[in-house]
């Protein structure tokens, strides 16, 4: 009967090491696997609800000129995260402002969709390949006379910004949960037309990686609003101005009140 050789003592050595790294390692292994099957999961649930709100090209027909942002939505920690952009005092159009990465539509965008991912590859780097879209939202008409769409898409958490300087002056996030329960918020009315008065809200973030204060207002306000409560199923903890049971066609039925207004005008 033969007997097995025993173990020289490297492989003693050896069996002992791996033995005692699989019984640190599997609870590691274990955790970081239920992490991202949590955070899988928060991803599909958010994108099978805002699916729903999708409008596709339901409003692309309106004869206004035409502008795109990109709602960048990223998971960190198991939470939704939105990304926001501060635009250079160098641009003629709200400089300083807080706004998301977008911009006016060009002859060669196919849609939409074309001109968000455009204008966000062309601002902060964000190439479409690292960009998962989930639809557009209910468009708004600017004060610029604009039909701006927002386009909701979740991007990876290791995205590492690159803006460009000449359009973009810093990129931060901002938990999507802020926007129902902030710290601190203001709204004021401001008159479209004879038939319609709006809230204008304005939210105040201090980020406590850096300390820096930033002000959210407008249109930037308003789709980080709208798609807090429709992605988290909340309704927000101050009044909106409109019937938030009712969001979605309360914001179409006053877009295309406010478009016949201007159209009636020309």
């Amino acid at each position: 009967m033969q007997t097995r050789p025993e173990m020289t003592m490297c492989q003693k050595e050896m069996t002992k090491d791996n033995a005692d790294g699989n019984d640190e390692e599997r609870p590691r292994t274990i955790q970081a696997e239920t992490f991202k099957s949590s955070e899988e999961t928060i991803k599909e649930k958010t994108k099978k609800i805002l699916r729903k709100y999708d409008v596709g090209n339901k409003f692309s027909h309106l004869l206004l000129p035409k502008a795109s942002v990109l709602l960048p939505i990223m998971i960190k920690d198991g939470e939704l995260y939105l990304l926001f952009t501060v635009r250079s005092m160098e641009l003629k159009s709200s400089p300083g402002d807080v706004c998301f990465p977008g911009g006016r539509e060009e002859p060669t965008d196919r849609d939409e969709v074309d001109t968000a991912l455009r204008e966000a590859e062309e601002e902060v780097g964000l190439h479409r390949d690292q960009v998962e879209v989930i639809g557009r939202l209910s468009p708004t008409i600017s004060m610029a006379g604009c039909l701006v769409t927002p386009v909701v898409a979740f991007i990876d958490e290791t995205f590492q910004p690159c803006a460009n300087p000449a359009e973009v002056v810093d990129v931060f996030t901002v938990p999507l949960g802020y926007f129902l329960e902030p710290e601190k918020h203001s709204s004021s009315s401001f008159q479209i037309c004879e038939k319609i008065s709006l809230p204008s809200h304005r939210f105040e973030y201090k980020d406590p990686q850096n300390n820096k204060s930033f002000k959210i207002w407008g249109l930037t306000a308003w789709f980080a609003l709208v798609l807090a409560t429709l992605a988290l199923g909340k309704n927000p903890a101050f009044d909106v101005g409109m019937d938030i049971e009712d969001l979605i066609p309360s914001c179409e039925r006053i877009l295309i009140t406010w478009y016949e207004h201007r159209k009636s005008k020309l």
